[in-house]
């Protein structure tokens, strides 16, 4: 029975990345360190240069053979983790990353964090399409303020159940 490859990330020293890209390959391990295209204005001129999409990450592709060695090149610091064993990228992940580099330039790439006074929609639970504002901000949960029926009630509900609510 052949194993099938997996993508790993892992963390790099910062503004290593494209080192890091340098020396996987002279190491023979397939790797992809996501470039983004973007314009940088100097006090005398324009130029387009290439940054890391993913500041301090690279995707790599190793044999099993090769998997431990990664760790002792230089620049690398260690595997991401994810729930005690090193973080696997889906190959398709990769592919929808290429494309959608392959088509634009200067990508931004955002975390959509929950912050005081945030619209939000409830995605989730009895509360479902109700809309509030976030009060405050608990590790993984939000308190919420939802106004209705001449009420206001405040709750705690995990971030995952919540929506940024688009402005329009």
């Amino acid at each position: 029975m052949i194993e099938e490859k997996k993508w790993y990330v892992i963390y790099s020293r910062p503004r290593w990345e494209k080192k890091v890209a340098s020396l996987l390959v002279t190491k023979g391990i397939e790797h992809y360190c996501p470039l983004n295209k973007v314009m940088r204005q100097w006090s005398d001129r324009k130029k387009n240069v290439f940054e890391p999409l993913f500041k301090g990450y690279v995707f790599v592709l190793p044999d099993d053979v090769k998997t431990w060695d990664i760790k002792s090149i230089a620049g690398i610091v260690n595997f991401v983790y994810w729930l005690g064993k090193p973080a696997v990228v889906k190959e398709e992940e990769i592919n929808i990353i290429k494309k959608f580099l392959h088509e634009f330039d200067d990508v931004k790439v955002t975390d959509d964090k929950l912050v005081l006074n945030d619209a939000v929609v409830i995605k989730q639970g009895l509360l479902m399409n109700y809309k509030g504002i976030v009060l405050e901000v608990i590790g993984n949960s939000a308190k919420v303020k939802i106004q209705g029926m001449g009420l206001t009630l405040t709750a705690l509900f995990d971030k995952k159940n919540l929506q940024k609510k688009i402005k329009t």
